[in-house]
């Protein structure tokens, strides 16, 4: 009975396939019911001759039905174990997934080339609060209060306040940089900065934006005349478009802040913007009220001032027609200057 028993029980567990199909296959035979388990029950009724050589049948058959259990769980685990390495096999012959790297944003790399460049001509870089006071802003700067900048179409006010503003450009940070620097050298010392930075206005579309980089620069001293003016924006102008072929022009103007003041054009003698006259900056000698908000004596320096858009020369520099590229963070777009 005890073999018949063990073929029985290697039958009914070489059909499992599953772990629950052997466990209902194991109570058939090893449960509290099964058939092993009744067997033993039932040695007591037996006579004591039989009683022995019975129980040592049924623990032998039990025994060899306990190691085909151990050998069909050790099988339904190694192929549980193939299903799932074929689940998640990796085909070696497919290049590897690369993790991107990063780079500077477009502006950041001319920013860095602007910074680079005026250091090579003494200029040193200053930096200020975003958010200014009308002052810092607008007073100080020689810019009366009905001017249009100070309209709240076209400037970003903070709610509930009309002394504080995000600022319009990066001259407040000559402001204070002048006065820092006077009350540590002096009224009649020499000063020359450039102050980079984000500004804001209203104004949005392919060539301008509410947030945008701005660049401005300021040399003070007792001998400064327009002619270091036109030298420095040159010098700057020819090495940043790495060209000679450029011709650069001085076209009267009017700012608050300079006078005299002019507009700074230049036309490309080569490539695709061969022959056209863009403006590019603003400049202009430095006016006596702004020396002297900024703690200098117009009577002993005098200074000149300039303004270049970051944003638009990066778009000259890598061929961009449209300001909103810089801002959208489109990957595709950015991925080009990594």
């Amino acid at each position: 009975m005890g073999s018949e028993w063990v073929r029985e029980a290697e039958a009914a567990f070489a059909a499992a396939t599953t772990v629950a199909a052997l466990e209902d296959a194991k109570a058939r035979f090893l449960g509290k019911n099964g058939v092993i388990t009744n067997a033993l029950k039932g040695l007591g009724k037996l006579p004591p001759e039989e009683r022995k050589a019975q129980g040592a049948a049924i623990n032998a058959a039990k025994a060899e039905i306990e190691a085909l259990l151990e050998a069909a769980r050790a099988r339904l685990e190694a192929e549980q174990l193939a299903r799932s390495l074929a689940a998640q096999a990796i085909d070696v012959t497919l290049p590897g997934r690369r993790r991107s790297v990063g780079a500077p944003h477009p502006v950041w790399r001319t920013l860095e080339r602007v910074e680079a460049l005026f250091a090579s001509l003494g200029f040193s870089v200053a930096d200020g609060p975003e958010i200014e006071d009308d002052w810092h802003n607008f007073t100080a700067l020689n810019t009366p209060e009905d001017h249009p900048a100070r309209s709240m179409h076209d400037t970003f006010y903070l709610e509930g306040r009309t002394d504080v503003v995000l600022r319009t450009h990066t001259s407040p940070v000559q402001i204070r940089a002048m006065r820092a620097h006077v009350a540590a050298h002096g009224a009649a010392s020499e000063l020359r900065i450039i102050a980079p930075g984000r500004v804001y206005r209203v104004d949005s579309d392919a060539t301008h934006s509410p947030m945008f980089h701005q660049l401005e620069g300021l040399w003070v001293g007792p001998t400064i005349a327009f002619t270091h003016l036109k030298g420095v924006v040159q010098a700057f102008l020819h090495a940043f478009f790495e060209t000679d072929a450029l011709e650069v022009r001085f076209r009267p103007s009017f700012f608050p802040f300079t006078e005299p003041s002019a507009e700074i054009d230049v036309r490309f003698m080569s490539g695709a913007l061969k022959g056209k006259w863009l403006e590019i900056a603003g400049c202009g000698m430095v006016h006596p009220t702004v020396l002297a908000n900024g703690g200098f004596d117009p009577e002993q320096v005098r200074g000149f001032a300039f303004g270049f858009g970051l944003d638009r020369l990066a778009m000259l520099q890598y061929g961009i027609n449209d300001l909103r590229l810089f801002f959208e963070n489109d990957v595709r777009f950015l991925a080009q200057f990594a």
